[in-house]
């Protein structure tokens, strides 16, 4: 598809609006270290539990493990949510405990519908510790609607041709999840989402239309311009509902625009677990600790449920 049929060079000018008129938030995630990876979380914070039915907004990396070394994050389990994996550079192995087994590399796409319950692993292959691992991406957890919280767990995986992509214009966009830009994914999520990663060059301009009421924009790289402000990497603007926003490259950026509509009431949030009713997460809780949950084949280590 080709992205000047979607996208508008001709982007109307903003007159005197400037950015407070069209952002609601800045948010400057936290950053911490997983085992020599740098992890910022810009999702949930404080006055900002969610955007559309996201509920968690991790960028992963970029990292460079010695070699024989890598990222290994045991067997762990997850709620009422659907975790999204989606990497810049490097790879992972993903395993859980419905018997998958898939290794994620730049550009596909992993959905783990965790449902009324699952437990995986995420692990840096044996081949890719031998060359010297690399790791740049992004987790994203979306918090199923209430029809769907216990529903059985399944997971997706998207190669990159099977992810609509469009170029054009000084811009690169892919669809991961949603309607946009007159594409739709082929990921499919049982709620009104939306997910794509765009790279903007120096000059080139982005439209983000108002499709959805809650979206927000995370800068992974690169400086942005909007309204005559400019923004840096580790930023999520969480932009206003209803307005059509104007994004500028300064420099070779790269973006990951997120959103959907306004989840159907709000979620409780602990540890990996994500649900409606505080009750039913104390009940995983106990079933973690018991060992109720389904093992990942092949893996006996774990990840204990945290003190209180």
């Amino acid at each position: 598809m080709s992205i000047e049929d979607t996208f508008h060079p001709e982007d109307p000018a903003l007159g005197d609006r400037d950015a407070c008129d069209l952002i609601e938030q800045i948010i400057i995630p936290r950053t911490s270290d997983l085992g020599g990876l740098p992890v910022r979380r810009a999702l949930p914070v404080v006055g900002r539990r969610m955007v559309g039915p996201f509920v968690f907004l991790d960028e992963m990396g970029p990292a460079e493990f010695r070699l024989g070394e890598g990222l290994d994050i045991r067997p762990h389990p997850h709620i009422g949510l659907s975790t999204v994996t989606y990497l810049f550079d490097g790879a992972l192995m993903h395993r859980d405990s419905l018997g998958s087994e898939q290794e994620i590399t730049p550009g596909g796409l992993n959905i783990m519908q965790a449902g009324r319950g699952i437990a995986h692993s995420e692990r840096t292959t044996a081949e890719a510790r031998a060359r010297g691992a690399r790791l740049s991406g992004v987790q994203l957890w979306a918090a199923l609607p209430k029809s769907h919280e216990e529903a059985d767990p399944a997971f997706t995986h998207f190669e990159e041709n099977a992810l609509p992509r469009l170029a054009g214009e000084g811009k690169r966009v892919r669809l991961l999840m949603g309607t946009a830009f007159g594409a739709v994914a082929p990921s499919a999520f049982p709620y009104p989402a939306l997910l794509a990663e765009a790279i903007v060059a120096p000059g080139s301009i982005l439209p983000i239309d108002p499709d959805y009421e809650e979206r927000a924009l995370y800068i992974v790289s690169g400086e942005i311009d909007i309204a005559g402000d400019t923004f840096g990497p580790g930023r999520l603007l969480v932009l206003r509902a209803g307005e059509r926003i104007s994004v500028l490259g300064l420099s070779n950026a790269r973006l990951v625009l997120l959103g959907g509509e306004p989840l159907d009431g709000p979620r409780h949030l602990w540890w990996n677990f994500v649900s409606s009713s505080k009750d039913r997460i104390e009940a995983a809780k106990a079933d973690w600790a018991a060992g109720k949950f389904d093992a990942v084949p092949g893996e006996s280590e774990f990840i204990p449920l945290p003190k209180e």
